[in-house]
């Protein structure tokens, strides 16, 4: 299969590579504009890498005629950075979506991967939360997520593009930047405590999340590359376990934490309902949390 990944080497998108890149049927091709790259990683050598950007029409129209699959992982993914600068953020995450799908729908492409975000249900109105729920985001950065959702799916009913939606939660790897304000708490929580610090917690720890492994996430997208009942679907991508960050927090250090005020608007408590992809694709979590967290303590972390 030809493949084409955008931000091919971000930290989701080069675990992707590096495991499609095993069959050797596949013929990768990275597009990425190294904003995000993970300066361990280096793509293999017979996997294409074009530095270039989504926004950029003439690079994307080449690049897809070439490639069966798409998959969509770049994206402005910062919420602060949405706040600040809401116009370059529905640049990044729409405008470059809708440029990817227009060139898609130009040629008869097999699959069309779209990395949403669990951003788009804003606060849970109940638990867990299912593909059904309300969708109402909280920034522009959940918002512009849910619009390249929406857009892709016009494509699949006015042209046929066979379009998925993956709606992540809390993904963690090695590969998560703990010096990046922006990085998920298990690596800053394992970072901390690699310098002999508490891990510091905001809030009084109650709060919930759904911790999910990259290695889960690029299963998923490889079952909904090879299952057509994945087409015009949104799934979920978590665990369907809740695991409060206090719990996190021990998991990952013998110190107690150090607490400090919450953070505005953030939300209590948030967790996938995975049943609709379990049902269709055969998906589970297979990577526990306490044994991912193992790998990490005794990793380095790759930035």
């Amino acid at each position: 299969m030809d493949i084409l990944i955008t931000g091919g080497l971000g930290q989701v998108g080069s675990y992707l590579t590096e495991e499609l890149s095993k069959e050797k049927k596949n013929q990768l091709t990275i597009l990425d504009n190294f904003s995000s790259r993970i300066r361990d990683f280096a793509a293999p050598d017979d996997v294409l890498v074009v530095e270039g950007d989504i926004l950029d029409k003439e690079i994307v129209n080449r690049l897809v005629s070439r490639n069966d699959i798409i998959i969509h992982t770049a994206a402005q993914v910062s919420v602060i950075n949405s706040i600040e600068d809401p116009i370059k953020d529905a640049q990044n995450n729409i405008m470059g979506t809708l440029n990817l799908l227009d060139a898609a729908r130009r040629k008869k492409i097999k699959r069309f991967i779209y990395f949403s975000s669990a951003a788009v249900y804003g606060n849970p109105k109940y638990l867990p939360i299912d593909e059904n729920h309300p969708t109402n985001p909280m920034s522009p950065y959940g918002l512009s997520k849910l619009t390249g959702e929406k857009y892709g799916m016009i494509f699949h009913s006015l042209f046929g593009l066979p379009f998925v939606c993956l709606r992540p939660f809390n993904i963690y790897s090695q590969r998560q930047n703990p010096g990046s304000p922006y990085s998920g708490v298990i690596s800053k929580f394992i970072e901390r405590a690699k310098l002999d610090k508490p891990p510091i917690i905001f809030g009084d720890g109650s709060q919930t999340r759904d911790f999910v492994s990259v290695h889960d996430v690029v299963s998923m997208v490889i079952k909904c590359i090879e299952n057509n009942s994945a087409v015009g679907e949104v799934f979920n991508v978590g665990t369907g376990i809740e695991t409060n960050v206090k719990k996190l927090a021990f998991l990952c250090s013998d110190k107690e934490p150090e607490y400090l005020p919450p953070k505005s608007g953030d939300i209590s408590n948030s967790y996938a309902d995975i049943n609709k992809a379990r049902n269709i694709l055969g998906y589970y979590s297979k990577y526990c949390l306490e044994d991912g967290i193992k790998d990490l303590m005794f990793s380095k972390i790759k930035r």
